[in-house]
């Protein structure tokens, strides 16, 4: 018999994104899967529950998770959802899983076998189903849209009839895949853009967009495609030599996170007291924290002449492309295990092994072991 894909609409506080969308759902169903979403799960992603042809409608949240064997999800479950699970249910999605015991404790009672899309392996195989990359790209390209709408200068150079302006100058931190969307974006505005980050391979991606890439002489190359926490006397060498580049700077875009962690504190309060009067600075980081201090998570803060923004979960300001984004991510993670309609996971495959949370009830990821400890 065929499994049931159910697709429950997002109720976290501002989501407004959906795990599948029309196109990809037709390919689930080409697969041989049965495909139910609940009513209205695509509406704020402009998809009407018409357009999910050949798939069912569940008229609420009970009724989808009462039937669906596996759940495809963008926000992580709340334990009330969790609870309302058939046990057994295949789950995929974000689970936030290095931030939440209790998510876990919830998912093990029920014999939830989840996967976490943050713990996806970072290898080439896994490069078209890495949510992660797809939705900072997104974040990435918004970041930069907020800046330039909240600074007070021209991005681009501009000539009039009585001289000319001078263009708007950017400094990018992260070049990560949200920074090099950030990068690009404010290049394609006009902006005079420098990039940093502290992996030194990233010097060659920053300069082939037409940016600048600012060295500071402090290298922190770390394992899985992430950077490494620096040492102390590297923190005060690394400040010393961006805090100029920060002064000079019309619009500063931060964009270095950690998964499972604070994210790193890169910018000074000195730094900030040293910026133009109308510079204007956007955090990508707040939510874990923020990489420059005086951010606030969802809030604009006004530091002197300096004003800074803590935008958070961002690839739901643009719902469509980014819902797009994210189920095609999800379809590429599952379908080469769904085998004449029917889920038949290989348990040998690292991607499966690597990004699986929970399953027999038991947490199985060292790493997320490891941090929470005894937490569990």
């Amino acid at each position: 018999m065929p499994m049931l894909i159910g697709v429950p609409r997002e109720t976290a506080a501002g989501e407004r994104r959906v795990a599948v969308v029309p196109e990809v759902a037709k390919k689930y169903l080409a697969l041989g899967a049965e495909l139910r979403i609940e009513a209205q799960a695509g509406a704020a992603s402009s998809c009407s529950d018409a357009d999910y042809v050949g798939a069912s409608v569940a008229a609420d949240a009970a009724e989808l998770y009462g039937s669906a064997q596996v759940l495809l999800k963008v926000a992580p479950p709340t334990i009330q959802e969790i609870a309302a699970m058939k046990p057994g249910t295949v789950l995929i999605g974000y689970l936030q899983p290095y931030q939440d015991a209790a998510r876990i404790k919830a998912l093990n009672e029920r014999t939830i076998t989840s996967f976490a899309v943050e713990l996806i392996p970072r290898i080439s195989r896994a490069q078209s189903m890495d949510a992660l990359s797809s939705q900072a790209a997104v974040a990435g390209y918004l970041c930069t849209l907020i800046a330039a709408n909240a600074c007070p200068k021209f991005f681009p150079m501009l000539t009039y009839a009585a001289g000319t302006i001078r263009p708007a100058r950017v400094l990018v931190i992260g070049a990560g895949v949200a920074g090099l969307q950030a990068i690009a974006t404010a290049k394609r505005l006009g902006a005079v853009v420098e990039g940093y980050d502290v992996r030194p391979e990233t010097r060659e991606q920053i300069e082939s967009l037409g940016a600048k890439f600012v060295d500071v002489g402090v290298s922190a190359a770390g394992t899985g495609g992430y950077a490494r926490e620096l040492t102390e006397d590297e923190k005060r060498l690394q400040a010393e030599k961006l805090g100029k580049a920060v002064a000079l700077a019309d619009v500063l875009i931060t964009t270095a996170a950690i998964p499972g962690k604070r994210s790193p504190v890169i910018i000074t309060e000195a730094m900030v007291a040293g910026m133009k009067n109308g510079a204007v600075v956007v955090d990508m980081a707040a939510e874990g924290g923020g990489n420059v201090a005086g951010t606030r998570a969802d809030q604009t803060v006004q530091v002197g002449g300096v004003t800074i923004f803590g935008p958070t979960n961002l690839p739901s300001r643009m719902p469509v492309h980014a819902s797009e984004m994210y189920a095609k991510n999800l379809f590429n993670f599952l379908s080469p295990f769904i085998k004449g309609g029917e889920l038949a996971l290989d348990w040998e495959d690292a991607i499966i092994a690597g990004s699986c949370l929970t399953r027999d009830g038991e947490l199985k990821h060292e790493g997320v072991k490891k941090v929470l400890g005894g937490s569990l």
